[in-house]
């Protein structure tokens, strides 16, 4: 810890969840990932100003689906989510890994 009480986000969430490689720690991050992949492709979506059902239709799925994804509810095959960027959004999805 700092010497004016202050953390760094890390040191919070060693702290508070455990080191990296622990249960806690590991549910907390896989947590983000999802979250944050659900707001991308919400933020996509409203960008080319589609509502939930016509990406759906597009991607010949249900909007309860898409919904579920942007909301964290429902976790995404790769395949899946490249076909929602490509054929519903128009766009190109790249991944990586970072070590």
């Amino acid at each position: 810890m700092k010497k004016n009480n202050k953390m760094t986000l890390d040191e919070f969430k060693n702290k508070h969840y455990g080191a990296k490689g622990s249960k806690k720690r590991d549910e907390l991050e896989g947590g983000f990932e999802d979250f944050k992949l659900g707001t991308l492709l919400l933020e996509a979506r409203l960008e080319k100003g589609l509502t939930q059902t016509e990406l759906a239709e597009k991607v010949g799925t249900s909007k309860s689906y898409i919904s579920k994804i942007e909301n964290n509810i429902k976790e995404v095959r790769i395949s899946t989510l490249q076909k929602i960027v490509h054929s519903g959004l128009g766009g190109q999805l790249e991944l990586s890994i970072k070590l």
